[in-house]
Formats: structure tokens, sequence, C-alpha cells
């Protein structure tokens, strides 16, 4: 439900500006939201023309920290982006779909400003999504504590996933999972993913892992190509603390990816710890926000030829 405190008059338009359908969306929406009195943001570096409207440019990473509300206009990967970008100071963000198979930006083209004036009417669903936080340590390392402000090594965060992978090599890796401290299982493949609920229909899906209800307090464990059959997906708490220790294998690379963007290389004998991370993201809906409606539609369900027979009557 909305809250008291949703006054959205600065807005900051979020998207690819090498997109000619991305670049007009953008072009309309301010156009538009200067219609409405509000203040409208993009990053500095961006390649917009916006006319004589009075588009302020400010640095990517303050936006979050200027703006009200985050208009991602895109596909998954924008909206990723953009909640990286809000998750600092849990900025609001709504997202505009024109990629293909999104399941974060729910608002269409063809309804885009009148989506968004629901919004700033205070007509939307607000949606507290988790975050992962992964941590790269070198052999030897101590892992760090949950609520540790000064990592020791590398680390970043992820809405959707973590993944593990092979890197630069055709070898599958070797690695151990723990979970809260107690050893798991070995496995044999191409790598895992660890997604929150709202990465479960993203790489998880394609691994066969289950659809976990954004809601729900859960991390799914998706094994890549994995050597032995029996290995199969897994889902444990949201809470819980995963960790991926890389075994020494000849040519062993392992690289590791937050979203899809890289956090770096894992060294054989090195570990991935991942953690709930203090940092979540506010996503803005539609009022008639229906996940079920959007399962549907991207995955085409109910569409074979007994549901065509049944809606033909």
């Amino acid at each position: 439900m909305p809250s008291a405190t949703d006054i959205f008059q600065t807005l900051a338009l979020i998207g690819n500006d090498r997109d000619t359908r991305v670049v007009e969306s953008m072009q309309i929406l301010a156009t538009h939201l200067h219609s409405r009195g509000c203040r409208v943001m993009v990053d500095a570096g961006c390649c917009v023309d916006f006319g004589e409207l009075a588009v302020e440019r400010h640095p990517e990473n303050q936006l979050a920290y200027l703006a009200d509300l985050l208009v991602a206009i895109g596909g998954d990967g924008t909206m990723l982006h953009a909640a990286r970008l809000a998750s600092p100071r849990t900025t609001p963000v709504v997202g505009v779909n024109r990629g293909r198979l999104g399941f974060l930006a729910d608002i269409g083209i063809a309804e885009m400003r009148e989506r968004l004036d629901e919004v700033l009417a205070g007509r939307h669903v607000r949606d507290r999504r988790a975050m992962l936080q992964a941590t790269l340590l070198p052999p030897g390392a101590i892992a760090p504590l949950p609520a540790d402000p000064n990592l020791p090594s590398r680390s970043g965060h992820a809405l959707n996933d973590v993944v593990l992978q092979k890197w630069q090599t055709g070898r599958m890796l070797d690695f151990e999972t723990w979970i809260d401290g107690r050893y798991v299982n070995t496995h044999g493949g191409d790598g895992i993913v660890v997604a929150t609920a709202t990465g479960s229909t993203a790489y998880a899906l394609s691994c066969g892992g289950p659809i976990l209800y954004p809601e729900l307090d859960a991390m799914v464990l998706a094994p890549i190509c994995p050597h032995t059959l029996s290995d199969r997906p897994i889902v444990v708490r949201g809470t819980s603390t995963v960790e991926l220790r890389l075994l020494p294998r000849a040519d062993t690379q392992a690289q590791v990816l937050c979203d899809g963007c890289s956090l770096g290389e894992l060294a054989p004998g090195g570990r991935l710890v991942i953690q709930p991370a203090p940092e979540h993201v506010i996503l803005l809906h539609p009022a008639d926000h229906d996940y079920y409606r959007i399962l549907r539609s991207k995955l085409r369900w109910g569409r074979g030829d007994r549901a065509a027979e049944q809606f033909s009557d």
C-alpha cells in the first residue's frame, strides 16, 4: 500500500541512451512530468536531447540521493541497474518496460503516462525486495560477520542473483557448498546460481530452479549443468549464509557475477560468502499489480490448445 511519505516531486529517468525506443520514451516522460510540475533529472553522461526542457544532469551515483523516485525505462537489466543505484538510500524504483521478457518493469509503454500519474497520486503498491551481499575471500581469510561494515575483501550486491561460473576454460569446476556453517554437498559442473526470490525467474529458472513468490524470505541454490543428475536445486531460508569453496583442479578458473556484473575471480582454495544484504530495494507497482498475471504473460501460461478451446466459448 502507498505510504504517507510517498511524495514524489523530483524524478530521475534512467535508461539506455543508445536504444532509440528508450530515448523516445525518456523524452515523452520528461515532457509529461514537466507538465505536472515535477523536477526531472538524468545521468550527467546521458546523451538524450531534451530540447528546451529544464532537465537537470547529475552524476549517476548521486541520483538516488537527489531524487524522490527513480524511473527505469527498459528491461530487467535497466531495473537491476536502477536498483543498485537506489538501494543505499532505499529510493523507490518504478519500471517502464521497453525490454523483452521482463518481470520487474511492469508498466507498459502505451500506458506509461497514465500509470506514472497514478504513482504520483499515491495509487500504487510498495514492494520490498531483499538483496544479497557477496564477498570474495582469498585462501585463509576469515569470513566476515553479517553486520561487519569493513569487509576484508571484494564485495558486491545483487537483487537477482550471485553466480559462480567457470571462466575461460572448458573444464568443469569442483566446489563445496556450506550453509550456516554446515557442509551440504560437493559439486562438479559449470557453477551455481544463488538467487533471491526476485531472481528465481531469471538465471536460476533456466537451471531448473523453482519460481518463488517475491515476498518469500528464501534463496534458491541452482547448479549450472551439474555433472551428477541428482544434484538438484534447493531452497533455503533467506537469512542463511551460503559459502562456496572452490576446490583445486587443473586449469580451474572461476568468475563471480552479481546481477550479471563481474565481481572478480575466485581462486582455488578461496571462498565466496553470500549473505542477506543490509540494504533492500523498494519497487512501486500499479495499484492493480498482479504477480500471477505477469507470470501468465511472460511465460505464456494458459495458452495451450485446451485453454484456447475454453476461452473460445
